[in-house]
């Protein structure tokens, strides 16, 4: 039997492929806990006593520059420039990366890990924006804590936790950086004001509220972050030195509505009568807005599976099937709520596209589960699928090695082998540093889904698989690693 090397894509026609279909390559996805993406200065590296620079690039806040060039307008009166329907996606995006900002680099890390012990919502949807902005103003760690959307909370908390512990290991945080008191990145919010009769109720657990007027303060000092001496010089470096490394810069709501020509929309839950502000809710929300679509009037119920592998093979099975209605089903009800939401619109987006079931059925799957932090890690140890017409696929994992088995033959395939390949066909500025030893560690743990329990039921959690798979890609690396790869990453 005859494989592609890997990184190439299977053909049709290709022996062993049920029924010759053919799969994307596989992509590397961003590490989560990268404050930045690393980039390659020109010209290299000079010797000198320098620190070294990393790549990282200091940006602006946003095009706030552009603010105040249109002329101000009576209230109520909202100019699309040049007669255009305005884009808010830029606005929107903008606002919830400050708010990710003060989120993920602010004192709330710790607010997130503890969200369990504090979590207490509001009683009204504009309560809830505001006191999570307000929170954030103030400085109250606990009323910040106590406005976070639980589910997304534990989501993120999580992840969070799991990056800071890494890149403590691998030496970019310093030892003794405190998620209780993580500093460098600060937002403050003024006198909002929303319009509550203009607030959408999308159902009876989702309102989304509409911010017209107040200020947002976003602060920034490169030098306060709790990076290791290395690590912060080279991004000051970056940055265009000390005097360079402090900004802030303050939003003015009430300019922001006019110039986009809407309110800003944040959305709310409500989780056992208490409001809650949603990141996922709110960018859903406005991606739907942007591309004049409602949300639908029912949603697909949460449908769980009797054990963890289970839930692994039904989701593949579905996928298999093109029935992304029962993919939805085994999403986590709490954390993936808004899809479960937006089901019904992407079931029908999906067959508008003419989607067909492939016909591939799982005939046996077998997993090895692990306990992770709220949530079981699903390793598939062997996978047999069947195609009409074509026979058998068998794959079998062996500590670091793979036995794949079809109709024309066998071939073992090794973590090694993996590596080597993927060294030969790594593009220009492709790091390479750690590469053989990631991707036999990645063999060696073996591909792995983490689902979560909701009621006794199962669901197959996609971000907390991503940020698994994520976190995997550094486990195995070492200081000197990480280091050479930041310094070659271009």
């Amino acid at each position: 039997m005859s494989t592609p090397e890997f990184g190439q894509q299977w053909r049709p026609g290709d022996p062993g492929l049920p029924d010759g279909q053919g799969t994307a390559q596989p992509a590397t996805p961003q590490p989560a806990g990268m404050p930045y993406a690393p980039t390659h200065p020109q010209g290299g590296y000079p010797a000198t006593d320098q620190p070294p620079q990393y790549g990282f690039q200091a940006q602006p806040f946003g095009d706030v520059q552009q603010l105040g060039q249109y002329p101000a307008q009576p209230p109520g009166q909202y100019p699309h420039p040049q007669g255009r329907k305005p884009r808010r996606r830029g606005l929107v995006v903008g606002l919830v990366v400050a708010l990710v900002l003060a989120i993920g680099g602010g004192a709330t890390w710790w607010v997130l890990a503890e969200r369990a012990s504090v979590a207490s919502g509001s009683s009204t949807p504009e309560e809830a924006a505001s006191r999570l902005l307000t929170a954030l103003g103030d400085g109250d760690v606990v009323g910040l804590a106590q406005t976070v959307e639980p589910a997304e909370a534990s989501l993120l908390g999580d992840m969070l936790t799991s990056s800071a512990d890494e890149l403590k290991r691998l030496g970019m945080l310093t030892e003794d950086a405190d998620l209780s008191a993580f500093s460098g990145i600060t937002l403050t919010a003024k006198d909002l004001r929303f319009d509550s009769a203009a607030a959408e109720r999308i159902n009876d657990r989702v309102t989304i509220t509409k911010l017209t007027g107040g200020t947002l303060t976003v602060s920034a000092d490169l030098r306060k972050l709790p990076l290791t001496p290395e690590y912060r010089d080279a991004m000051v470096a970056a940055a265009g030195g000390p005097d360079a490394a402090s900004e802030s810069q303050t939003f003015d709501i009430a300019s922001l509505v006019r110039e986009s020509g809407a309110p800003i929309s944040i959305a709310t839950v409500n989780v056992d009568g208490e409001w809650y502000p949603s990141l996922f809710y709110t960018l859903t929300h406005n991606i739907l807005t942007e591309e004049e679509l409602s949300w639908p009037q029912t949603s697909i119920p949460a449908v769980g599976a009797y054990s963890p592998t289970e839930a692994v093979r039904q989701t593949l099975q579905a996928a298999l099937d093109a029935d992304l209605k029962r993919v939805i089903e085994l999403l986590p009800p709490d954390e993936m709520a808004v899809l479960h939401d937006a089901g019904p619109m992407l079931v029908e987006s999906l067959a508008a596209e003419g989607a067909e079931p492939s016909g591939i059925k799982v005939v046996d799957l077998k997993a090895e589960e692990t306990p992770i932090t709220n949530g079981t890690k699903v390793t598939i140890t062997t996978l047999t699928l069947e195609a009409p017409g074509r026979g058998r696929l068998t794959i079998v994992k062996d500590g670091d090695c793979y036995t794949i088995t079809a109709p024309e033959g066998t071939q073992r395939v090794c973590g090694a082998d993996l590596a080597r390949q993927l060294a030969e066909n790594a593009g220009p500025g492709v790091p390479t540093e750690g590469l053989a030893e990631s991707t036999m560690a990645l063999a060696e743990e073996g591909l792995g889904l983490v689902t979560t329990e909701v009621e006794g039921k199962h669901y197959v959690s996609p971000l907390r698989s991503y940020g698994e798979l994520a976190i995997s890609l550094y486990r195995n690396l070492t200081p000197e690693q990480f280091r050479a790869m930041l310094s070659s990453s271009g």
